[in-house]
This record gives C-alpha cells, sequence and structure tokens, in this order.
C-alpha cells in the first residue's frame, strides 16, 4: 500500500443530519455539483465531486440515518463497482473500520472462471486501526467459499472438490487423508458411500488435521454433496437449478479452516468433509432401504432426498470418536430454515447455552448473522421408524429443520460443545458487500468465535 494517504482521494461519509456542515466545507463548485444532483446523504448514494479544475475533489458517501456505519458496516461494500478506477480513503468516524475495509474487499468479487468480467480498479488504503493480516485471511477465506460454491457441478465434482481441501492443507502445512469410492466401506462410513454409490463421480471422505497436538481440539465438518438430484425421490426441475451449491456446507468448512490457519489460531484444527453426488442409477439408494450407520445406528430410508444428513453422520459420528472441545457443522440441509428465517439469516442448533451466547455474539460482532432455534426433543417422535433405530426424514411435514438437527445430534453423544448450521449457502439478489452467489455463511462467525475462544498463536 502506498505510504502517502494525502494522495488518496477521500471518501466522506455523510450521514444525513450531517449533509449541511460537510455542504459547506467542500468548495463552492463540488458544493454546487451536489446539490445540482440533489445529494443529501440518502443510504448508499454515492458521488463523486470535483474540483475548480475537473478533477475529483472527494466522493459523497450517503450513509443515511447510519452514522458512522454502525448498523450496517457492509453498506461499504457498494463502493467498488461505483467508484473511477484510482486510490481512495474514508474520512469520518468509523463504527467498525475492520468491517467496513472487508466489506468494501469483498465488493470487489467477480466470479469470472467462465465469463469475462470486469474487476472494479479501486484500491482502498487501509482505515487507521485496521489488521491488515486479519482482513486478507477473511477475505480469502470468504473469496475461497464463494468461488467453491459457485463452480457447476460439471467443473467440480468430489474429485476437484477433494484437490480444492488438498490445495488448501498443502498450503498451510496439515496433514490430509482421503477415503474413496468402496474404501469407504471398509473403513466404517456405509451412509457415505450409499448416497454416493450411483454416480460417476465416487463418494469421499477428506480428513485434515493442522495445529499443535497440546492445543484445544476444533473440528469442523461441512456437507459436501456436489449435486443434488433428489435420488430416487427425484426433485422437480425448479427446485434442482441451484443444486450445484448443495456443497456449501464442505465450502464453508473449508472458507473457516482458511481463516483460522491464516490467523494461526491456538487450535488443534481437524476439517472432515463427506462428499457425493445425490445421483439415479439402477444401484441408487431406495425409499425404504435400512442402512447401518458409522456409529451403529440403523437408519430407516424415508426420502432419498434426505441425503445430507446422511453422509453428515457418518462424519459427525467419526468426529465425535475423538471427543473434540468444539465440534461444528455445516450443512445446506432444509428448504424449511429458509422458509422460517430466510436466505440471509441460518439457524444454529446446540444444546450447550454458553456456546449459543457466544456463537451469536461472535455473528454480531462479525456480522455474520445467525439465529438459535431449538433442538425441541419433543419432535424426535417424528422421525423414529418402526422398523430401524431412526428414519432419515420422518413424517409430518413441520419442523423439517428441527427434526434433520436431532437427527444429526443422535451421532453426537461424546462432545459436549456442538453446534450445527442450516446454512442456505446463496445469496439470491445482491446486497453490498454480497455479490449474487455463493457465500460462505458463518465462517467468518466461526473465526470470530474460535479466536475469542482459544485466541491465536
Amino acid at each position: 500500500m502506498p505510504a502517502k494517504a494525502s494522495k488518496a482521494t477521500p471518501i466522506l461519509l455523510v450521514a444525513e443530519e450531517a449533509w449541511k456542515e460537510i455542504a459547506a466545507g467542500l468548495s463552492a463548485p463540488a458544493r454546487r455539483f451536489a446539490e445540482t444532483h440533489g445529494f443529501e446523504g440518502k443510504s448508499g448514494k454515492v458521488l463523486a465531486v470535483p474540483d475548480a479544475e475537473g478533477r475529483i475533489e472527494a466522493v459523497l458517501f450517503g450513509t443515511g440515518k447510519d452514522s458512522g456505519l454502525a448498523e450496517n458496516p457492509f453498506l461499504a461494500g457498494k463502493l467498488p463497482a461505483e467508484l473511477p478506477a484510482g486510490r481512495y480513503r474514508l474520512e469520518g468516524t468509523l463504527a467498525r473500520p475492520d468491517l467496513v475495509a472487508l466489506a468494501f474487499r469483498l465488493g470487489g468479487y467477480r466470479f469470472d472462471r467462465f465469463k469475462e468480467m470486469e474487476r472494479p480498479s479501486a484500491s482502498l488504503d487501509l482505515p487507521k486501526g485496521v489488521d491488515a493480516g486479519l482482513l486478507d485471511a477473511l477475505a480469502d477465506g470468504v473469496i475461497l467459499g464463494r468461488d467453491l460454491i459457485n463452480r457447476p457441478a460439471n467443473d467440480l465434482g468430489t474429485g476437484e472438490l477433494a484437490e480444492a481441501a488438498k490445495a488448501l492443507a498443502a498450503k498451510h502445512g496439515a496433514k490430509l487423508r482421503e477415503i474413496t469410492g468402496d474404501a469407504l466401506l471398509k473403513k466404517g462410513f456405509p451412509l457415505i458411500h450409499a448416497v454416493g454409490r450411483a454416480a460417476e463421480n465416487p463418494p469421499r471422505l477428506i480428513d485434515f488435521r493442522w495445529g499443535d497436538p497440546s492445543d484445544p481440539a476444533v473440528t469442523l465438518v461441512g456437507k459436501g454433496v456436489i449435486f443434488d438430484t433428489g435420488g430416487l425421490n427425484l426433485k422437480p426441475d425448479n427446485s434442482m437449478l441451484l443444486m450445484k451449491k448443495d456443497m456449501g456446507g464442505a465450502a464453508t468448512a473449508l472458507a473457516a479452516a482458511s481463516i483460522l490457519m491464516a490467523l494461526n489460531a491456538k487450535i488443534r484444527l481437524r476439517v472432515l468433509l463427506p462428499m457425493a453426488e445425490n445421483a439415479v442409477s439402477g444401484n441408487a439408494f431406495r425409499p425404504g432401504d435400512i442402512l447401518r450407520s458409522r456409529k451403529g445406528l440403523t437408519v430407516e430410508i424415508g426420502n432419498t432426498d434426505a441425503e445430507g444428513r446422511l453422509i453428515l453422520a457418518d462424519a459427525l459420528a467419526l468426529a465425535d470418536e475423538d471427543k473434540p472441545d468444539l465440534l461444528i457443522d455445516y450443512a445446506t440441509l432444509t428448504g424449511a430454515a429458509r422458509v422460517a428465517l430466510g436466505p440471509d439469516l441460518p439457524p444454529f442448533y446446540t444444546d450447550d447455552d454458553a456456546l449459543a451466547e457466544q456463537i451469536a455474539a461472535a455473528g454480531t460482532r462479525s456480522s455474520d448473522p445467525v439465529w438459535r432455534l431449538p433442538l425441541w426433543k419433543p419432535y424426535s417422535a417424528m422421525i423414529e421408524s418402526k422398523s430401524a433405530d431412526i428414519n432419515n426424514a420422518g413424517v409430518g411435514g413441520f419442523a423439517g429443520s428441527v427434526t434433520a438437527a436431532l437427527f444429526l445430534k443422535r451421532f453426537v453423544t461424546e462432545t459436549k460443545s456442538y453446534a450445527h448450521f442450516d446454512i442456505y449457502g446463496w445469496v439470491p439478489s445482491a446486497k453490498p458487500g454480497r455479490p449474487e452467489g455463493g457465500e460462505p455463511q458463518a465462517a467468518r462467525l466461526t473465526a470470530e468465535l474460535v479466536i475469542s475462544r482459544f485466541g491465536r498463536r
């Protein structure tokens, strides 16, 4: 970054109530230009104003009633696409300069793997007090997650997703093992194998470890269904269009791991990624099948489109055998979660009240919001089976996100601090700092939670 901030064009944060005072400090040409364009500090309005020689004197950025971007620091993510090429600095009191800088960085993201796109070329001098290393770690992790979720299934099969995990593990010196295809049966992962056995892309389990063995153990598990047809309970075409993002849980786990390793978190990290494609062929698993899980619990298949919880069950059982200090899973698991809370607010589930408070606080601090829903035990009756220990889909159609979380909880019996995130993994319409497309929801929250709980080396 250039050393002389004075050469950067100022971006003035303008709340509506402060506009008259700020306008008075502009040159006469700049003030007249702003008045001609009706600028009043309305939220999200961006206007470059000229000096007497026609050069940009400043950029006015309206924050509405949100003085200092205290309520919505990610509004700054709108700036990169609206600014001319050049170098800029923010002027004004920022409530969270770190989040504003992150929003600016992420607002320049474009998924251009298959199409040429013009990337914003505006750069921002870091606001005072912002940790450049932390900013880079957060931005790189989110971009990794976005890139993975945005890739279509013909470009990102189980093998390619595994390669992305291997590249991340190698970058940070993590030790990795991979179990593929029929070897999953020999190693004790029958549910992962059953879900993925019908596909050309073989099912896999990635397991990598990083950190000092004497540090607290943190395990992240991510659902990696690279495409979900629904299996023999075939989805309708409109429900299948976005199923490339059904590996969003795995992408989120990798994004969170990327951030934590880059920040040298004082933890012993383990990442488990069960991967499969839920396809249709003659050997696809069927409704009514009864499968034995790694944990020994038998599972009746009530619906082949409830496959994500099956591959997670085997991976969670493996994670639970280690009894980590903290276990978190991420999954694009249920439409019911979207009906309840919409696409921007993923629910999370935990029996640990102290952990729940820490998660909620970390979500607020990181502007990565989530909302706790209950592991309501009476609803366990909905996933009972007459022929097996548990049914993967249950009956009734109510409380789908809750019953899915209750299903997963059956496979975590030894770990005290466990949380499940039912994420959407997608931004359906563009927002500042969050372009339409893949989004590793709860990854930044996880980094905030883990660092605040265990620290950095």
